[in-house]
């Protein structure tokens, strides 16, 4: 009878834990959503600027939220002693190491789809349209807000939510499934291209292990955002 209340209790507490990370993942598309309507309304000035509008006010609450929640949840557990590493030369080159491996990611697959090996991504694709109506707003949310996001819901909460044990079988398995989910966000089905924006998330899975802090992730995922629209 304990077994089955400790298992039973063990299930309650994981369901839990996915309708909160699933909570946030949702209130992160709520921002997106808001900003793809201010896209869809450009041709008209009023209502656009609205939404925008409210797309600042909301991410600015979004921001202040998911920022208490996970110092909130480091404060509840911390096994891995996640918190501030100083910048220092040591730390800036590793960083830039990182950088490097990313963009080796993203030049690869570049190659591939210069000659025609695998089709341009459907997400790049989608984003060069909505530059195009939206220019301002539509290059800042992906360099500036997106990477804040993105890096503390797949990399700090999700780690910190479901592979609470600082082991090695229980961080592979967090960078490598976080990785996966991350991939899954930007491409719809399975594909080869699903490959290389899990490969992404891989190597931001890992900096965030290696430094264990997350202002590291959000500078060299915006790096890596900012290249991309360059």
């Amino acid at each position: 009878m304990n077994m089955f209340g400790s298992s039973t209790r063990w299930l309650l507490n994981w369901f839990k834990r996915d309708l909160q990370w699933v909570g946030f993942l949702v209130l992160y598309l709520i921002d997106s959503m808001i900003l793809l309507l201010a896209t869809d309304q450009a041709s008209r000035g009023g209502s656009t600027n609205q939404l925008i509008g409210t797309m600042l006010i909301y991410s600015g609450l979004l921001l202040a939220f998911i920022t208490w929640r996970y110092q909130k949840q480091l404060q509840q557990n911390n096994p891995r002693q996640i918190g501030r590493t100083p910048f220092s030369w040591k730390s800036v080159a590793q960083l830039i190491g990182f950088f490097i491996l990313m963009m080796a990611i993203q030049y690869s697959w570049g190659l591939l789809i210069h000659f025609h090996i695998l089709p341009s991504p459907a997400n790049q694709q989608i984003i060069d349209q909505q530059v195009v109506k939206l220019p301002f707003w539509n290059t800042a949310y992906p360099i500036l807000l997106a990477p804040i996001y993105e890096e503390f819901i797949f990399r700090g909460i999700f780690l910190n939510y479901f592979f609470r044990k600082n082991t090695r079988l229980m961080n592979f398995l967090g960078v490598f499934i976080s990785g996966i989910i991350f991939g899954s966000m930007h491409v719809s089905g399975l594909s080869p291209t699903l490959l290389m924006y899990s490969g992404l998330g891989w190597v931001l899975g890992a900096a965030y292990l290696h430094f264990k802090d997350i202002r590291y992730n959000i500078v060299l995922h915006f790096l890596n955002n900012l290249m991309s629209l360059i």
